[in-house]
């Protein structure tokens, strides 16, 4: 494969997954490690490249999903906790897993956050009417908020946080191991456990991916895995990427965001298995 050609391969699939990542929340990543991975790639040396990914996507998709008060930041800050621990751990371990069964471990995580996504119906948080624009935003002193839904406004309050932070830690290793970002948990599981409307928990879980998959891209590049050349192209597909999809999301109604997440997880769990 020629130089210029590897080089468009590389910025047309991280503006493509960062587009379908930051739509439903998963980061672009969990689709973009499995694809490299179709050419000479393995996973270890994909997975730096899928961090590169989720922090773009997350960077550029960040803007407008704060502007919507669609970004819980006291709940991502609590639920980092577990997930930061687990990068680190994740890192760590990264050489003890083979890639065959660190892949069919990851297609099975994805079908089961599909089905969790997939089997609720209807809408969760109601719009309340008595409340206003001035309403929108987080609640000072708890995890609970308003978000804008079209010209509605949504109340919410998140529950079972302990569980739920439990579980991040499990998305974090995740991400340590496979560099995947670890949305694909983060969303169902703040959606579907800790009880998120599925905008909140997609536009959350963006805005978190990027701080895990930081914390475990500095341990990579310390450790000397990461290709600055492939990485500078991915930066720039993703920050493409994640624009288009954060813009996709504020025009979607929340069932839409949780169908297309389901749709685009189980579509993930086909390449991993086709990878392995």
């Amino acid at each position: 494969m020629s130089g210029a050609l590897h080089d468009g391969i590389i910025v047309a699939l991280a503006l493509v997954t960062s587009s379908l990542g930051s739509l439903g929340g998963l980061g672009g990543a969990i689709l973009l490690v499995p694809l490299l991975t179709f050419g000479d790639m393995t996973i270890t040396q994909a997975a730096p490249l899928g961090l590169v990914s989720v922090i773009a996507g997350s960077v550029a998709a960040g803007r407008a999903q704060s502007q919507d008060g669609a970004v819980n930041h006291r709940f991502a800050v609590v639920t980092e906790l577990g997930a930061t621990s687990g990068a680190v751990i994740g890192v760590v371990l990264s050489g003890a897993v083979s890639e065959e069964l660190l892949t069919w471990f990851l297609a099975g995580l994805a079908i089961l956050a599909a089905l969790g996504g997939a089997i609720r119906k209807g809408v969760r948080w109601k719009p309340d009417a008595s409340l206003g624009a001035d309403s929108v935003g987080e609640h000072h002193g708890s995890l609970s908020g308003v978000y804008r839904l079209h010209d509605q406004h949504v109340p919410y309050t998140p529950s079972r946080m302990p569980l739920g932070v439990g579980l991040m830690t499990i998305a974090g290793l995740v991400t340590g191991l496979a560099g995947v970002g670890g949305g694909f948990l983060k969303t169902p599981l703040s959606s579907e456990v800790m009880k998120l409307p599925a905008k909140v928990a997609a536009a959350t879980s963006t805005f978190t991916i990027g701080l895990t998959a930081s914390i475990a891209l500095l341990l990579m590049a310390i450790d000397g895995r990461v290709v600055v050349s492939d990485a500078a192209l991915v930066v720039l597909g993703s920050l493409v990427g994640g624009t288009i999809g954060s813009l996709l999301q504020r025009r979607l109604s929340p069932p839409v965001v949780r169908r297309t997440t389901s749709v685009v997880l189980v579509v993930i769990a086909v390449v991993m298995v086709l990878r392995a």
